[in-house]
């Protein structure tokens, strides 16, 4: 289990047409982007992860993070957390990079993720995510294809300029679909991003402008519809409005944060991503929270098919699976299964609105290897030699040898550790692992 090869990728896999994310106005998103990573351990296993990039942002991120990992176990989610923390300290969030050793641990115990996490297999219901800001007219059209297909409900976005022709679509939307289809907004508030046009910035007062009105015509949760960090302005619409307040999805600061809107009572629906909320074990824990704080969860998965299947493990093994829908994005003609899934040998395919979950070990996709090498650019190799010349290049022969010594006492010392816990029968994900407290049922905290 003992990590040895760390290989990272730019990803860009091209669109079959420009899709406009509401998230950023103005950019004709034209290529699906993310930093690829593989930990390939010394028996041979390989774990993957994936982690949203707008181009090569992270291009140096390879000279800090193969000294981290090189020699760390993979099921040593204690130290590997602890590995990524410190990163955090020098400027990279890079708690994606977790799931990695996650799929690791399954493909060497040979059961999937969701099953690690206590999950029981089946499959889970979905509902269509949207990603770009229509009119009224065109949603209904885009949303009653969505329904042909067996989808019982979507998510539309609302990010204009005014509140009149927010509004102006979601009753033209209600009135069309009826009560029978089940809809939710998105009005992304929650992280504003005007690199190109200018952005809707709402205050508390449109907020509950829009949340009343959208209560009215039957919508069944509001997302984001303030800043990440207003506590206040979220537990203020909260307690103001009928329809269940949703949020949290790039969560950064993972438990803390979350236990913080919790306190306060800020929302009704916790969506944190595994890939921005620090990992799989991270995510977990906040799982936990949420449903010991009598409020839901399910999971933010607007990045790419590895995000999609690390957050759908978590959702499986969670106590809402059966009776919560989980976010499937879909925005034709742009960002479709088979460019959102790019590198995958299979998509994540809905069947009339549901999702078999994964039965293979670990993660459950596997790497198209012609894709990767059609639409990756490999820039970081790290094994114990590349970064061992490395040093002697940055550092001089005499300190590189005595930096790489105290880091390998370290690593014994570590291994002598887990062995002891091994041996008094401890199984190393027991702390990570588990069923959640069952959850109050019903969308509302009490106030």
């Amino acid at each position: 289990m003992r990590i040895d090869d760390v290989t990272l990728w730019h990803v860009s896999v091209p669109l079959p047409a420009p899709f406009f994310p509401a998230w950023i106005p103005g950019l004709p998103q034209t290529d699906n982007r993310f930093t690829l990573v593989r930990l390939r351990t010394v028996s041979g296993l390989e774990g993957w992860s994936a982690g949203p990039a707008m181009a090569t942002e992270r291009q140096g991120m390879g000279s800090l993070l193969g000294p981290y990992l090189l020699g760390e176990r993979a099921d040593d989610l204690e130290s590997i957390r602890q590995r990524l923390r410190e990163m955090s300290y020098l400027g990279w969030h890079l708690g994606w990079l977790e799931a990695a050793c996650w799929d690791v641990i399954g493909k060497a115990r040979g059961v999937p993720v969701w099953q690690l996490l206590g999950g029981t297999g089946g499959r889970v219901q979905l509902y269509a995510s949207t990603g770009d800001v229509k009119d009224g007219r065109a949603r209904v059209v885009e949303l009653e294809k969505r329904r042909s297909e067996g989808f019982v409900a979507a998510k539309l976005r609302v990010h204009k300029p005014h509140l009149a022709d927010d509004l102006e679509q979601i009753a033209v939307v209600a009135q069309a679909m009826g009560a029978g289809f089940k809809m939710g907004i998105d009005a992304n508030q929650g992280w504003r991003v005007a690199v190109v046009a200018d952005a809707p910035l709402w205050d508390v007062e449109r907020a509950k402008a829009f949340a009343h009105r959208a209560g009215e015509l039957g919508y069944a949760w509001l997302e984001e519809p303030l800043a990440n960090d207003d506590y206040a302005g979220m537990a203020e619409l909260r307690r103001s409005v009928a329809i269940p307040i949703a949020g949290a999805e790039l969560n950064h600061h993972g438990l803390a944060e979350i236990e913080v809107m919790l306190q306060k009572k800020c929302l009704d629906i916790y969506q944190p991503d595994a890939v921005f909320a620090g990992g799989i074990s991270e995510t977990w824990k906040i799982v936990q929270a949420v449903a010991a704080g009598g409020a839901r969860y399910t999971p933010h998965t607007w990045t790419n098919g590895i995000g999609f299947a690390i957050n759908l493990a978590l959702f499986a093994a969670s106590p809402w699976r059966d009776d919560t829908l989980l976010e499937y994005p879909i925005s034709e003609p742009g960002w479709i299964p088979d460019f959102r899934d790019g590198l995958l040998q299979t998509p994540w395919q809905h069947h009339r609105g549901y999702l078999e979950l994964p039965t293979a070990p670990g993660l459950g996709f596997t790497i198209d290897k012609a894709q990767l090498w059609r639409h990756a650019s490999q820039f970081y190799r790290g094994t114990k030699l590349r970064v061992a010349l490395g040093a002697v290049w940055d550092k001089g022969l005499r300190t590189a040898k005595e930096l790489g010594a105290v880091r390998d006492a370290r690593l014994v010392a570590r291994q002598q550790v887990l062995e002891q816990r091994v041996a008094s029968g401890q199984d190393l994900l027991s702390p990570f692992v588990g069923t959640p407290v069952q959850p109050h049922r019903g969308w509302k905290l009490e106030a």
